[in-house]
Order: structure tokens, then sequence, then C-alpha cells
């Protein structure tokens, strides 16, 4: 049956790019590798795999975007009740690996950076700071300071391992974290 009805066509392609628009699908699927680049010396742990890209090296500039489009997405969600895979926010770029981001909310994101900056703000290895979301039930998460170098160029290092558990499920991923002599703050390197 062949229809005639120039606006029935026109209805039809607008109620698929809603329908495409508003179905939840993992970040990964919607963005998959258009912002990413991979290397041959990648080395993501295998217990880290989420529905996220894997790619645990953060930019500013790729969280500034996912952050927009994210927010954009939940306003035009939002009234659907639906839910889907998260979007690292921009704020949390240099503290939060993507790994360990993606699977938090953008207020739980702010809690696992807070916990990460109490624990490289003491420089001792060992310190470990907890939080526990306030938004959703079930997920939680610790960061600990498991060693600290001192590189050749002067850069303090420490590495730091964030567990996040969200419905019972453990994510573990360690990440470099240095600052620069003289400054106070420690960010995720590549």
């Amino acid at each position: 049956m062949f229809i005639k009805s120039r606006g029935f066509t026109t209805r039809l392609v607008a109620a698929t790019l809603a329908a495409a628009i508003v179905v939840p699908a993992p970040a990964s699927a919607q963005f998959g590798g258009l912002f990413k680049k991979r290397s041959s010396t990648e080395t993501a742990d295998s217990s880290s795999n989420t529905d996220c890209a894997n790619d645990t090296k953060s930019s500013i500039g790729k969280s500034i975007l996912g952050n927009m489009i994210g927010d954009f997405t939940r306003r035009a969600t939002g009234s659907l009740g639906m839910a889907g895979s998260f979007i690292p926010r921009a704020e949390v770029a240099d503290t939060l690996t993507n790994a360990i981001a993606c699977q938090l909310d953008p207020d739980e994101q702010l809690q696992a950076a807070e916990a990460t900056r109490n624990v490289t703000r003491s420089e001792q290895i060992g310190t470990s700071s907890e939080w526990k979301s306030q938004t959703r039930p079930g997920v939680s998460g610790s960061s600990t300071a498991t060693a600290k170098t001192r590189r050749a160029d002067g850069r303090s290092c420490m590495t730091i391992t964030d567990v996040v558990i969200v419905d019972g499920e453990e994510s573990r991923v360690s990440k470099q974290m240095c600052k620069n002599p003289g400054e106070t703050r420690y960010i995720v390197v590549v």
C-alpha cells in the first residue's frame, strides 16, 4: 500500500527521530568512538568494563561536551522517567576516570571526586575516603592512596584506587595523579 500523504510521511519521520532521541541507550552506543583516540598501549583494567566507554583518559573538552549533551538529554527525558548511562561532568574531569564517572549520576560524581581530593590532600599511602550516594540507594564508593612517587621532573605522583559499588556490583580502577612542584592539587595524568 502506497501512502501519498506528504504530511503523514513528515509526521512519521519526526516521530521516528523523536523516538530515537528519547529511547535510553548506553553512552557508548550513542557516541561510540566519536571522541576517543585509542592507542595500543592502553592499560584499562578488565574489571572496569562498563556500559560506558572504557577510555580511562580524561579530557576537559570531552567532559564539557559530554556534560552539555547529558544536561540536554536529562532535560529532554526527565519528564518521561527514563534513566540511562551517565556522562562525566566537566568539574570531575581532572579527578575521576571515565570508567568510574560514567557509572555515577552527577551528584555522585561530585561525591567521588571529593573523596579522591581528600585522599590526595593527605599525601599518605593507605589513606582512604568513603562516600555513600545521597540520590540512589545501593550506590557507594571509596578512594584509597596505594602508592606515592617523585618523578625525575620533580612532580609528585600518587596512585589512587577508586572503588564504586552500584547495586552490589563492584568496579575497581587505579589511576595515576600528579602535581607539579609548587602546586597543591593532584590531577589525573594519562
